[in-house]
């Protein structure tokens, strides 16, 4: 078994002072709070023997959009920023170009935005050793958020919960599923009969993982060389299918963290001659793949969880309880936000561990929020709405959003599920398509008065976009269906 690396990671000096006390040391990669300028940067780079920098941004599906360029234009882009083409928002998923946004089309000539460097974000790519990785922000000319960004809404959320004296701490976990196959076969195949890396349904087996251990270590290897932190890793339930529990952090940590983790996955996947899908449903008799977000609101500190009350019902604060009342009453309205695609909507059917109602409850797996500890150091929400295809950024943010907005207006939650929340006529049930969840958040005042009308009015026009395109669409199930006897 190879060792295992540990992570590379330039680390923010504010906000990763609670990373660097739970490590009991500081990072091999940091660069000192007194010195992180250029010359900082250039003897980090060189310490670790990094010999090109790849940077990228996550667009508006949570797909990373970048390029490599040489250490000397990096450099220069770490002082003054940089241009990239901002078609990234103004096309889709599959490069296919959008016809009805305003943030840039035809009508802009596509020009060139400016990215700024993230510097607190650098890491060495394990499996590429020689080469740095970057995050980019954009930013409009006068150097305010560019507004259609996913992680610059997230930056945005988290400040406000700062300003009212929160500390959030999130932990996303991702199910997904491996295939032996490669991009080539995929189209081939034509996305049918593909082959799972195993077969049967073997959640939890410890003999799955062994029988692929050089995959299994290479994957929490990887991810822990990448400054990602994986607290557990384990196979779930389903033909190849796994499961990864990324460590808790401070928000934008964490929401980093989660985004990366995808692309780390796909890229050490790929180099095994394998494929990993994110895909909310991959296959209508199976489970499908969750993206859940462990959720808790701390002092400014990091001292003291918000959401324990000693002696309250449960261990939950008056805190926390609005925190959930606010999630649940904007939760339909907001659902296109958390299931972003088509196929999101597929997975929540009941009696698959997927919520189909805005419900909560105590240790309760059928609820959309699930509440997790009675103690100081355990009690917190698990986001159960979130699957696998969400833009970590948005999830995160949105949620955040939510539960502050519960907070400021003492919105109390509804009793909570102690049974089958599938079966509960009474609870509010959740948009089952995109086009429905669309129309919700299009006529939400709520939401872009959280979110901001800049952010809203292009994630709707993505999301109408993404509908208009399924809807001309001629599935196999139509064929099948149809072509030979109708």
């Amino acid at each position: 078994m190879p060792t295992r690396s540990k992570a590379k990671v330039l680390t923010h000096p504010a906000m990763a002072r609670r990373a660097r006390a739970k490590e009991r040391e500081p990072s091999r990669g940091s660069v000192s709070r007194e010195d992180n300028g250029s010359d900082s940067l250039r003897r980090w780079l060189e310490d670790h023997g990094a010999k090109k920098v790849k940077v990228a941004a996550a667009d508006i599906d949570g797909i990373w959009r970048g390029k490599y360029i040489s250490v000397e234009k990096f450099l220069s882009a770490a002082k003054s920023g940089l241009g990239f083409c901002d078609v990234v928002f103004g096309w889709d998923m599959g490069d296919e170009l959008l016809d009805n946004t305003q943030v840039t089309g035809w009508h802009t000539g596509y020009p060139d935005a400016h990215a700024k460097v993230d510097t607190t974000t650098g890491r060495i790519i394990p499996w590429e050793p020689d080469t740095a990785a970057f995050i980019l922000d954009f930013v409009n000319e006068d150097g305010s958020p560019y507004e259609a960004s996913p992680r610059q809404l997230l930056q945005k959320i988290g400040a406000q919960a700062r300003e009212l004296g929160y500390l959030p701490r999130f932990g996303a976990e991702y199910e997904f599923f491996i295939f032996k196959e490669q991009p080539q076969s995929l189209k081939e195949k034509g996305y049918q009969s593909l082959t799972p890396l195993t077969p049967g349904m073997f959640g939890y087996s410890w003999l799955r993982t062994s029988q692929n251990a050089p995959l299994v270590h290479a994957l929490i290897d990887g991810c822990n060389g990448f400054g990602l932190n994986l607290e557990g890793f384990h196979t779930e339930t389903g033909p190849g299918v796994f499961e990864a529990a990324i460590r808790y952090d401070d928000l934008e940590l964490s929401a980093d963290k989660a985004a990366l983790f995808k692309t780390v996955v796909k890229e050490i996947c790929a180099r095994h001659g394998l494929t990993a899908c994110f895909m909310a449903k991959v296959n209508a008799k199976l489970p499908g793949c969750s993206g859940h977000v462990h959720q808790s609101l701390w002092d400014l500190k990091g001292e003291k969880n918000l959401f324990h009350e000693e002696g309250a019902p449960h261990g939950m604060s008056r805190l926390m309880r609005h925190y959930i009342g606010g999630q649940l009453e904007l939760m339909p309205e907001l659902t296109a936000l958390y299931w972003p695609t088509i196929n999101s909507y597929k997975r929540s059917v009941e009696n698959t561990w997927a919520p189909t109602t805005a419900t909560w409850g105590l240790e309760n797996r059928t609820t959309a929020i699930r509440v997790i500890g009675e103690n100081a150091k355990a009690m917190r929400i698990e986001y159960r709405q979130l699957a696998a295809d969400m833009n970590a950024y948005i999830g995160m943010a949105v949620s955040l959003a939510a539960g502050l907005w519960g907070i400021r207006n003492k919105v109390e939650p509804p009793a909570a599920c102690n049974a089958n929340a599938y079966a509960e006529g009474d609870a509010r049930p959740l948009p089952r398509n995109l086009r429905d969840a669309v129309a919700l958040l299009k006529n939400s005042e709520r939401a872009r008065e959280l979110l901001g009308e800049g952010f809203v009015d292009h994630y709707v026009r993505t999301r109408e976009w993404e509908v208009r395109q399924y809807e001309r669409a001629v599935t196999t199930w139509e064929l099948e269906r149809y072509l030979e006897l109708i």
